[in-house]
């Protein structure tokens, strides 16, 4: 199982040089886990970036992938994350359920590097 954070899905989404190589590392649709947060920012950043038509796609592919919704359990071990590892909630909350599935976090953000169970590709310059 693979949780594909938000970053990594804009650069897949982007075509960026990142996202080709990502998509390397992308697992069957079975396989992807979606934090209903990630949809929020999902939805957020495309209705912004390129309209609501790509954004009900996007959401779309989302909901054949496994949603995983908030729960007290994940919300609890988020709030442990942030404390932890300093992450703002949304991140605490992203990494808190790829731990609880027991998945990869697939990620471009910098301050998930050096945690357990992720999987950190750094964006490409330029």
């Amino acid at each position: 199982m693979v949780l594909v954070d938000t970053s990594a899905w804009i650069e897949w989404l982007i075509g960026s040089p990142t996202g080709e190589s990502l998509s390397k590392r992308l697992p069957e649709q079975s396989d992807w886990l979606v934090p209903t947060m990630i949809q929020l920012e999902l939805a957020k950043w495309l209705t912004r970036e390129v309209g609501e038509d790509k954004a009900d796609e996007v959401i779309a592919f989302t909901q054949v992938c496994q949603v995983v919704p908030l729960d007290t359990e994940i919300a609890l071990a988020a709030a442990d994350a942030c404390r932890m590892h300093k992450l703002a909630t949304a991140d605490a909350i992203i990494l808190a359920t790829a731990q609880a599935r027991g998945a990869t976090l697939l990620t471009c953000d910098a301050h998930f590097e050096g945690l357990a169970g992720v999987d950190y590709m750094p964006k490409a310059n330029g």
